[in-house]
Order: C-alpha cells, then sequence, then structure tokens
C-alpha cells in the first residue's frame, strides 16, 4: 500500500483516494442492493403461495395486509382503492369507470415500486462510467509530474523514466478496476429491475381479473 501513493504528488494522490473512495462506494450498493434483492424475492415467493392458496377473495385480502414484499405491496394498493371504491367516494380521482382507477392505481404503485429499486443504480452508472477518466487524469498528471521531475535532474535513463512513469499508470489501472464492478452491478441490477417489474404487471393483470370478477368489491 505504501508503494501505492510512492508518487510525490498530491494531485495523483487525492486521485487514488477517490478512486478508493468510489471502489468503496461501489461495493457497498451492490452488497446492500443484493441483500435487500434476496430478502425481497424471499417475501415474494412466501406471498405468492398464500396468496393464491387463498380460499376466497376475502382470505386473500388478509394475505395481502399481512404481507411483505413488492407484490404484497402492490396487492394492499390494489385492495385499498378496491374499498375506496365500494366506499362511493366523489371526487376527482374516483372519477370513471372502476376498472380504469383501480388499473392507474395498479399502475403507479408499479412505477413506485420502480422508483424505489432504481436506487443507486445511477451512482452505479456514474462510477462506471466516470472512474476510467478519474484515472486517466491521474495518470496523466503524473507522468507530467514526473517528466518535469526528470527535466530539473537532467537524468534520463530507463531506470530513472520508467520508475515514475510506472508508478502514474498505477492510476489508471485501479480507474478501470473500479469502474469494471460498478458496470457489471449495474448491468445485473437492472436486468433484475425488469424481470421484477414484469412479474409485478403480471400480478397486476392477474388482480384486475380476480377484482373484475367479484365486480371490484372488496
Amino acid at each position: 500500500m505504501s508503494n501505492l501513493f510512492s508518487v510525490n504528488s498530491p494531485v495523483v494522490v487525492g486521485t487514488l483516494l477517490l478512486l478508493i473512495l468510489l471502489s468503496v462506494a461501489t461495493w457497498s450498493i451492490a452488497l446492500f442492493k443484493l441483500w435487500k434483492q434476496t430478502k425481497d424475492r424471499k417475501h415474494n415467493r412466501t406471498f405468492h403461495g398464500a396468496f393464491w392458496a387463498a380460499s376466497n377473495w376475502s382470505a386473500a385480502e388478509g394475505v395481502a395486509s399481512e404481507g411483505e414484499g413488492d407484490v404484497a405491496l402492490l396487492a394492499k394498493a390494489g385492495f385499498s382503492e378496491l374499498r375506496a371504491l365500494g366506499s362511493d367516494r366523489q371526487d376527482l380521482m374516483h372519477t370513471g369507470a372502476p376498472q380504469e382507477i383501480l388499473e392507474r392505481q395498479l399502475r403507479q404503485q408499479v412505477e413506485n415500486i420502480k422508483r424505489y429499486h432504481e436506487r443507486g443504480l445511477a451512482e452505479l452508472a456514474t462510477i462506471g462510467s466516470t472512474a476510467p477518466f478519474v484515472g486517466l487524469f491521474g495518470t496523466v498528471w503524473g507522468i507530467m509530474h514526473a517528466l518535469q521531475s526528470i527535466g530539473q535532474s537532467g537524468a534520463a535513463s530507463l531506470d530513472v523514466v520508467a520508475g515514475p512513469i510506472g508508478e502514474a499508470l498505477i492510476a489508471t489501472a485501479i480507474g478501470i478496476a473500479t469502474a469494471l464492478p460498478a458496470v457489471l452491478a449495474y448491468n445485473y441490477f437492472l436486468r433484475n429491475l425488469k424481470v421484477r417489474i414484469t412479474e409485478l404487471e403480471n400480478f397486476a393483470h392477474d388482480f384486475m381479473r380476480l377484482a373484475l370478477k367479484h365486480n371490484f368489491k372488496g
């Protein structure tokens, strides 16, 4: 680690520290989202089993009220809207056909869940796209600093040139090493989010079908 900061330039050292902080942020976001994803997947699997095993529509509402996870949140929003429709509210939000009102509520809930799970993706994308350039900046500055030192000393042998320039290139290597996990994590979680949204939309479609069968009564 001491060799990592052996370049005698505060700018290069600051660049390396920044890249290390970005790497820590990447792994923190990725590990947290992976833990949350595993937890939500378990909750969704449990809820699906309980919901579709319910004996009737009323029992399904009870399962939704006690459920956890994204699908349970969607079901709760659906049943909440059905209760509002059953109370004959006279406001702009509940103006229109019951099917349209329920569909809008479910769609909004899916969007809210999507926005929630998009947290951290922008940070991963930013780190993945900028870390190599941060590292390149540190390398360019380090090489410039090394060449200035060589020019002042008047020595230009291979031993004198290779050492400082090789140390400056460490910034580029760390930049790439920081960006790669961020890009991989971003692509993985983005793909997982698309699959999750598809599952929510499928459940919303099934919920609409059941609500229509029960005349939109909760």
